[in-house]
This record gives C-alpha cells, sequence and structure tokens, in this order.
C-alpha cells in the first residue's frame, strides 16, 4: 500500500548508483553512502533517551528525509517510521497533514540551514496533541460536530475557533480535511 503508483523496479529498495534524488533545490547524498548514513541515523536515534519524544521524532524524521534513501516514497515512508517509532515508544501514531506544505518544508530548510528543529517540533507537537485530542473525544463518547457547527453555539467565530484549532489551543482535530471537535 505504501509503494502503490511507484514504479516496481525502484519500490521498496535503497537508491543505487547513478540515482540521484533532487527535492526543490536540495540534492540528496551519493547513494554510495546510504547504507552508512541510515546505520548512523538509526544509531543516533537509538542513543538518544534523554531528549523529549517531540525532538527525538521531529530529529528522526528531518535525518531520514535529509538521507532520502529512496527514489520515490521517502515522505510516506518517513512519516509511517515517525508512527512506528511513536507507537514504540507509548505513543499514539500522528499524521502530519499537508494543509501547510509550507511550513513542512520551511522545517526541513530550517534543518539544513541551521540544523534548528524548531518548526518541526511545532509540527510534531500539534499533530500528536491532534492525535490525543481525536482519540480522547471518541474514547470518552463526546458528540462529535464540526468545528463551524460548534461555533455557532460557542460564542466565538468560526475563523477564531480555527486558528485556536490550528494551534492545538482547543481540543479540536481534523477528520477527513474538517476541523471537528467532541462536546
Amino acid at each position: 500500500m505504501l509503494l502503490d503508483n511507484i514504479d516496481e523496479s525502484i519500490a521498496g529498495r535503497f537508491r543505487q548508483d547513478g540515482e540521484w534524488v533532487r527535492v526543490g533545490s536540495y540534492i540528496a547524498p551519493d547513494p554510495k553512502v546510504i547504507p552508512q548514513l541510515i546505520s548512523d541515523w538509526l544509531t543516533t536515534y537509538k542513543a538518544d533517551s534523554t531528549s523529549h519524544v517531540i525532538s527525538r521524532i521531529a530529529r528522526f524524521h528531518v535525518q531520514f528525509e535529509h538521507i532520502h534513501p529512496f527514489c520515490d516514497g521517502n515522505g510516506r515512508i518517513g512519516r509511517v517510521l515517525n508512527n512506528y517509532a511513536l507507537l514504540k515508544e507509548g505513543y499514539v501514531p500522528i499524521n502530519i497533514a499537508f494543509a501547510d506544505r509550507a511550513q513542512y518544508y520551511e522545517a526541513f530548510k530550517e534543518y539544513d540551514n541551521n540544523q534548528s528543529l524548531a518548526v518541526m517540533e511545532g509540527i510534531i507537537g500539534r499533530a500528536l496533541t491532534e492525535s490525543y485530542h481525536k482519540r480522547l473525544a471518541y474514547m470518552e463518547g463526546k458528540k462529535i460536530i464540526a468545528l463551524k457547527e460548534y461555533a455557532k453555539t460557542a460564542k466565538d467565530s468560526a475563523s477564531n475557533l480555527l486558528n485556536k484549532a490550528e494551534r492545538q489551543t482547543i481540543e479540536a482535530f481534523q477528520e477527513k480535511g474538517v476541523w471537528k471537535i467532541g462536546i
């Protein structure tokens, strides 16, 4: 499923000699060094047990995407690896939505330019919070309604509630691109 719509000849294997990948202006490392980079990446992740989980997952993600080990499908594989790592550490899976692609790509640019994880940590942190909001709303048996509907009774504008939802300062979550909340 993860490799759907990817050329069968490249699906599921690391890039090989001559298979260079460019994303925007970024050119991924030489295919010859991918096995060592992957080994170093995993060693670095496993060795860090003291950083906050959001920082660890942010670094895990940007470093994987920086390596870009596959010809295609790196983003979706990277996001699945995020969830695998989160689940192994006892957290819920997240969905990094592409509603704000510019911010997502800014996170990689920020990391490449100065090794900062601030933007990616924000993305991961909001996604984790939203994931918990959704699960808790359903587990607690709350009535799930669209945020627009909630605005009618909340004495707050829909745009203000949307802003709060995106910042995760209210217990809202997205389902199929629609912001919802449990009441």
